[in-house]
């Protein structure tokens, strides 16, 4: 319903255009605000050390050449000048790069069909680690902080006929860490929703096993309070012919990031990832996802959509798909859509794609981002439509085809109505 310019994406080493000094070539403020013990401001030539593109200062530039590890020393202290980092304000996080996360942990309260077993552990249980290592240093921040898991299993062959509902409520502005588990056994199917909601400063790491054969929907709400700080690590194992569908939303909170993965283990796999993200006047909302195509004959389809509104709204989705050498037969298509509402609004879309082999089905990625359209603005009122209420209808009709993906009437309509209160805080 909305016309949005599209820009196809870069390719290939940064551009040879000079530096301006103080930022980085995307416009990133390289201020020492966000250089932990920085003495200097970081500009012009150090700008050049920035890892963006072309693999500067990375020695391998693959996706697929990422640091993992448990441990945290294995991770240098953040500057901001990372690839990884470099669209997140670090000040903003409240210390789960730096410090000890030593605060408590939301509280988890799991409901569902009595099938389902729900296990508090400890660290040492065999299935915490299975699904993945962390990628970054929050991530490992929380993976050597955290006390015990909780590990939710959806049993072999099972179908649940009812949702399973994992209630996560922040009650502490302490700096924390929690660390969850969801094993769908093989053929079994199963919903399972994840509600953020609350006060929290929490680095979570959230491991999905999905077995041969089983059919997982994981769905997360960020439903925080305006003062929640909120990283979340959510890697996904999948089995020869199981199929994923994650579902991200992110609504609430001061800074949101949320950093899913999927990982095909053997043939036949197949990774829905849709998400929708709403951002108002100071939200850093932030969505960086990989798929990972390992094996052969497996598909994966990614679609994101976010609209922004209020002076320094800033959302960002970074979404990168490799398809390895032994990946033959692979079928995979990104796309990313940003609305900007009001003035003030920023949005930042990068979408990568890692090709090794030419032997697959298709692979394809698309970014845009733009205003509402004043023809389709003009066509509604023409029918008697007042402005208000057409440019309404034009934002609930862009976000709609992400809510319909989620297939729980409770909260489709839980997410409408949510959609509704963010419109009627500005004059859309």
């Amino acid at each position: 319903m909305t016309e949005i310019t599209t820009e196809k994406a870069r390719i290939g080493a940064p551009s040879a255009q000079p530096f301006i000094d103080g930022f980085t070539e995307e416009g990133e403020s390289l201020s020492p605000i966000n250089a932990a013990g920085a003495k200097a401001p970081l500009a012009g030539a150090a700008a050049k050390s920035h890892s963006h593109g072309g693999g500067v200062g990375v020695p391998d530039s693959s996706r697929a050449g990422r640091l993992t590890s448990y441990k945290l020393a294995d991770f240098k202290p953040l500057t901001g000048m990372e690839e990884d980092w470099r669209f997140t304000p670090l000040k903003r996080l409240r210390g789960l790069h730096s410090e000890v996360l030593s605060g408590a942990a939301p509280t988890v309260v799991v409901t569902g069909p009595e099938e389902v077993t729900v296990e508090s552990v400890g660290r040492d249980d065999r299935r915490i680690g299975t699904a993945g290592i962390p990628e970054d240093r929050v991530s490992a921040n929380a993976w050597e902080n955290f006390a015990g898991a909780t590990v939710v299993t959806i049993p072999s062959e099972f179908e649940a006929l009812t949702e399973v509902s994992i209630d996560l409520e922040g009650t502490s502005l302490d700096p924390a860490a929690q660390h969850l588990v969801i094993v769908a056994e093989k053929f079994s199917k199963a919903v399972v929703v994840l509600n953020h909601r609350g006060s929290a400063i929490v680095s979570e790491n959230v491991e999905i096993i999905v077995e041969d054969g089983a059919s997982l929907t994981v769905i997360t709400l960020q439903e925080w309070n305006d003062d929640a700080v909120h990283a979340s690590s959510q890697q996904a194992k999948i089995g020869r012919d199981a199929k994923l569908k994650h579902v991200m939303v992110s609504l609430g909170g001061d800074l949101v990031r949320v950093t899913p993965s999927a990982r095909f283990t053997a043939p036949g796999g197949e990774a829905e990832m849709f998400g929708l993200y709403f951002a108002d006047a100071g939200q850093h909302l932030e969505q960086r996802l990989f798929v990972d195509h390992a094996v052969a004959n497996c598909k994966s389809n990614v679609l994101y959509k976010g609209a922004l509104q209020g002076r320094n709204a800033h959302a960002v989705w970074v979404g990168d798909v490799l398809i390895r050498k032994e990946a033959e037969g692979t079928d995979t298509y990104e796309a990313n859509r940003n609305l900007l509402l009001t003035d003030g609004a920023r949005a930042d879309s990068v979408p990568n794609l890692e090709i090794e082999t030419g032997l697959i089905e298709g692979a394809g990625h698309a970014s845009a981002t733009g205003r509402m359209d004043d023809e389709h603005l003009f066509y509604l009122m023409a029918r008697g439509i007042p402005e208000d209420v057409a440019r309404r209808l034009v934002v609930r009709g862009f976000l709609n085809e992400i809510i319909q993906q989620i297939k729980v009437p409770s909260i489709e309509e839980r997410l409408t109505e949510a959609v509704e209160h963010e419109l009627a805080l500005t004059d859309n």
